[in-house]
Formats: C-alpha cells, sequence, structure tokens
C-alpha cells in the first residue's frame, strides 16, 4: 500500500539522519474507503493525488505546530505491506488517514514531495490561518486554499541532501 507521510524539513531531515521514517505507530493517508467515499471517485490516479493533498494538509498543520520549521510542506511516499496499516477508525478521523503501525525504513521511500522555494509566503500565511479556517472564517479557508494551490515537487530520494541543504 502507498502511504503519504506528512513531515516537516526538520523531521525529514531526522528521518533521514535515523534512515527510519517512525518508528510505528504513525499517521500517514492512503487510498481507504473512506476515502474513496469522501473523492468519490474510483480512478486510482486521483485517489493517490486526493491521498497525497491530505498529507499535505497534515504537514500545513505541523507547521502551525512549529513556529520553528522551515515554511515548506513535506509528504515522503512509501509502500508498506497492507498489513502494516490500518485506516483510522476515530470519528474525528480526516479521509484517508491511516495509522502506520511498524517502523519503515527510509531507503523504502518511492519519493518526496516537497514546496518549492516560491510557495513560502502562501505557507506562511496558510499555517497561520488554519486554525481560524478550522473554525470556519472564509478568509482564513482562503489563505490555506491558496497555499494549496501551490503543487509539492517530486524529489527522488537521492535528493534528499539536496532538499535538505546537506552535502
Amino acid at each position: 500500500m502507498r502511504v503519504y507521510v506528512p513531515l516537516t524539513l526538520p523531521g525529514l531531515a531526522e528521518a533521514h539522519r535515523t534512515g527510519e521514517l517512525g518508528a510505528g505507530p504513525f499517521a500517514g493517508y492512503a487510498v481507504t474507503p473512506a476515502l474513496r467515499a469522501w473523492y468519490r471517485s474510483d480512478d486510482v490516479e486521483e485517489l493517490e493525488y486526493a491521498a497525497l493533498g491530505r498529507a499535505a494538509l497534515a504537514s500545513l498543520r505541523l507547521l502551525a505546530a512549529d513556529e520553528d520549521a522551515p515554511r515548506r510542506r513535506i509528504v515522503v511516499a512509501v509502500d508498506v505491506a497492507d498489513g502494516a496499516v490500518t485506516a483510522a477508525s476515530d470519528g474525528g478521523a480526516e479521509p484517508g488517514e491511516v495509522t502506520v503501525k511498524v517502523t519503515v525504513p527510509l531507503a523504502k521511500a518511492a519519493a518526496v514531495h516537497a514546496d518549492a522555494d516560491d510557495a513560502e509566503r502562501a505557507v506562511t500565511a496558510a499555517a497561520r490561518a488554519l486554525a481560524a479556517a478550522d473554525g470556519g472564517d472564509e478568509a482564513a479557508q482562503t489563505a490555506v486554499d491558496e497555499a494549496e494551490d501551490h503543487e509539492l515537487l517530486w524529489f527522488a530520494t537521492q535528493e534528499l541532501p539536496n532538499l535538505l541543504g546537506r552535502p
């Protein structure tokens, strides 16, 4: 199963340092029955893109909670065994939200998705506005939407040192 794991740049740096995305359990997003019902599509590529989008929003939530993290959403796409993942059953769970129950080596990552530098202003504004948007503030939701308008770039795992600004 392809799982999209939301991170921040410091979280990605830690995964790169340890060689692990997380020592389970940790949250991710995948194509689940709840995501299929929410997105209303049978197209696998569209559903994967929707799961990536949900993970990008979760990364934005991580940024809102960590004012010191650089303002770039990070999502790591990783393939894990179906039995290592359970769909979140909590009533407040987001569509596509899953729990990964095992430690996942970063070497299993298929790709890393990250904001381009030119998204920083929009992502900064969205992280600041997120709580108000969650409360129904339409202007704040517009700020979140503007960040979501920035497509995440695709990086091969071999590009992690460059993404992290390390030799």
